[in-house]
Parts: structure tokens; sequence; C-alpha cells
């Protein structure tokens, strides 16, 4: 797994980076990042969700991810898992469950990820997880500049999701169909969609409680895609 960890690496780097430029911006400046970021993950999350050719399985996959994930109320332990590693830093940065959420969805919701996952875990060179490495290094400077210390603890959910599908390729590598693959990114790119209205403070809502969805979305068009 050695394109996650050095992804890992890279947006701790940049989360640092942009922590220590967060204590010198002035909230004006703040502000107008986090309007940038909020805007930038609407277009990638239309973009990603344009790539489906079956608008009813990601409607229902959305929908009974949706479900699912009220019921298990994913937002809620997510939440106090941030509330817990904030008290422990001692952190008064109010946006620390926010940022890590944020950080992990843009992350990880591309199809770069998946790929550069099967790639690795195929026993390929890790070249695409290299060079998300470099973006995604890059975008958490502006994050953790908004957000703060949350962004940098995205790299934990980031390590059990796409080192899990790199171990996962590994042995099932075959089981990853294109279709599979576009579907289960045009999925995450709703999810991106909700993400960016809730940074655009548009409407409050709990894209966390929707990642079943990317489960259900595999399943449906293993057996009906």
């Amino acid at each position: 797994m050695t394109g996650t960890i050095i992804n890992a690496a890279a947006i701790l780097i940049g989360s640092l980076i942009g922590i220590a430029l967060n204590k010198k911006l002035p909230e004006r400046f703040i502000k107008i990042v986090f309007h940038a970021i909020g805007l930038f993950t609407l277009f990638i999350g239309f973009y990603m969700a344009m790539k489906t050719n079956n608008l009813f399985l990601m409607v229902i996959s959305i929908v009974t991810g949706g479900i699912i994930g009220e019921w298990i109320n994913i937002d809620k332990y997510v939440n106090l898992f941030g509330d817990k590693m904030k008290s422990k830093l001692k952190s008064k940065n109010s946006r620390f469950s926010e940022g890590l959420v944020t950080a992990f969805l843009l992350f990880c919701m591309g199809s770069v990820t998946i790929l550069g996952a099967i790639e690795e875990g195929l026993g390929g060179e890790p070249n695409l997880l290299l060079a998300k490495s470099v973006l995604d290094g890059v975008s958490s400077i502006a994050l953790a500049a908004a957000l703060g210390y949350g962004v940098a603890f995205s790299i934990i959910p980031l390590f059990i999701y796409q080192g899990g599908l790199t171990l996962f390729a590994s042995h099932f590598g075959d089981f990853f169909a294109e279709s599979i693959i576009n579907e289960l990114t045009a999925v995450g790119g709703l999810m991106l969609i909700g993400l960016g209205l809730n940074i655009l403070e548009i409407k409050k809502i709990k894209i966390l409680n929707m990642l079943p969805g990317l489960i259900v979305i595999v399943i449906l068009i293993y057996f009906f895609g």
C-alpha cells in the first residue's frame, strides 16, 4: 500500500502548511477560500455524477443507502469521533469534524482513488496514487487553511478506505468492471454535490449517512447492470 501511505503523508504535510497559514490569514481570506472550495466541490460533483449510465439504479442506491445510513446514524458517530479527537487535542476549532468529513469525501470519492487502488492492488506501480498525492497535498493546504486540524485527521478514514480497496483488488481485481467503477464514481459525485451545498451553507445535508449508497450501487450493478 505504498501509494496510499504516500498519499496520506502528502495530505498530512499539506494540512500542516494550511494550519500554519490559518493562524496568519485574516478571516475574510479564509472565508473566500471556503467559498472557492464549495464551488469547486459542486463542479467536481456534477462532473462525476454525469458518468452514470443508469439513472434508475443511481437513484435507488442513494435513497437506499441514505435510509441505511440514517438507521445506523453514521453522521452521529463520526461527529462523536471528531469531538473526541478535538477534546484530546484541546483544539478550539469549531470546524474539526467538518474538516475531517469534507477532506475525506473530496480525497476519496473520485474514480482516481478507485483506479489507483486497483492499479496498485493488481501489482502495478502506484502511478495514479502518486499523481493523486500531489493534487491532494496541494488541496489539503487550502482545506486546512479554511477548516483546520480536521483535514489532517482525514488520513485515518482515507487509509482505511483506499487501503482497503487496494487489498480487495489484490485478491478480487477482476470484480472491478468499468461499469462498476463508473457508477461508483457517479454516486460519489452526488455526495460531493451535497457536500458542496453544505460548504456553501445552502442546505445542511447528512452526507455521511448516504455512504452506504456506495455499497448498494456496487451490488445493484453487479446483479442488474
